[in-house]
């Protein structure tokens, strides 16, 4: 790996299974599956195999928000996927998301059972399925969609650019930390100006499109996400924090960051989720 600022590109790229900082022994240039092993299979008929990164708690934060409404067939079993040990690249999991990312959902009670991957893909097929968390009004419905897909995808420039650089990488580099930097901090005016006249992103309704950035917008300014509070100077977004504060106060957002959660505090912690005692 070089560190030289004069680097040139090589003609033909070629993989180094070194580099990568913290995370190189789980990424590859190629997809498929590098070993056979099968998903485990609960009682319910939604099956989730995650962990409790941002994208993770989407899902778990969504099915707790659906039960917390009193729609009980939305219970659920997660099963833990170590990203860190490869559990992604087992056969099963590739034969419900070909891409080897986390969060990936079954749902049992169609026939064949339908599989569901990428988070936001998840909400929008839970929300639809349950008529729940998406608001009914036509504006208000395009707005919840509108900063869903924002934060697919702005959130990568958040996670695999900020985070990697300020985070994981193995060594700082000014560059990509104060290109990143500067997007980061740009998202989080966009959220705040959005959020100075409004309750939640679709409006007066609490929706999926909160969801979906909460865990990782609003895990950022609380302080939760890379230890990075300071370094962006949070307090500064007032409104992105008056509405990460309001969520995080939620029932079921208290539960669903927990699912699948391996580390922190133990009363934070809850590897595996098949029903509501296991809280």
């Amino acid at each position: 790996m070089s560190n030289s600022e004069d680097y040139t590109p090589p003609t033909v790229w070629q993989w180094d299974a070194d580099n990568g900082g913290e995370w190189a022994k789980t990424n590859r240039p190629i997809a498929g599956a590098t070993h056979q092993q099968e998903l485990p299979v609960g009682e319910h008929p939604l099956q989730l195999y995650s962990l409790a990164t941002p994208n993770g708690q989407k899902v778990t934060i969504m099915l707790e928000e659906l039960l917390e409404l009193g729609l009980t067939d939305a219970e659920y079993d997660a099963f833990l996927i170590k990203i860190g040990e490869g559990d992604q690249f087992g056969s099963g999991f590739v034969s419900v998301n070909p891409n080897s990312k986390i969060p990936a959902l079954m749902d049992h009670t169609t026939t064949p059972s339908t599989r569901v991957f990428e988070s936001g893909a998840i909400l929008q097929y839970l929300a639809e399925k349950f008529d729940a968390l998406v608001p009914s009004d036509h504006t208000s419905k395009a707005e919840c969609r509108n900063w869903l897909f924002w934060q697919m995808g702005s959130a990568p420039y958040l996670g695999g650019g900020f985070g990697h650089f300020y985070a994981y990488a193995p060594h700082k580099m000014q560059y990509p930390i104060d290109r990143f930097t500067m997007e980061v901090k740009r998202q989080l005016d966009v959220l705040n100006r959005h959020l100075s006249d409004h309750d939640y992103m679709a409006g007066s309704e609490y929706s999926i499109a909160d969801i979906a950035i909460w865990p990782w917008y609003g895990s950022l300014v609380l302080g939760n996400l890379y230890d990075a509070a300071e370094f962006l100077d949070v307090e500064s977004y007032t409104h992105v924090m008056r509405w990460a504060k309001q969520i995080e106060r939620r029932p079921a957002v208290k539960r669903g960051r927990r699912v699948n959660r391996v580390w922190g505090p133990d009363e934070e912690q809850l590897a595996q989720r098949h029903s509501k005692d296991d809280f």
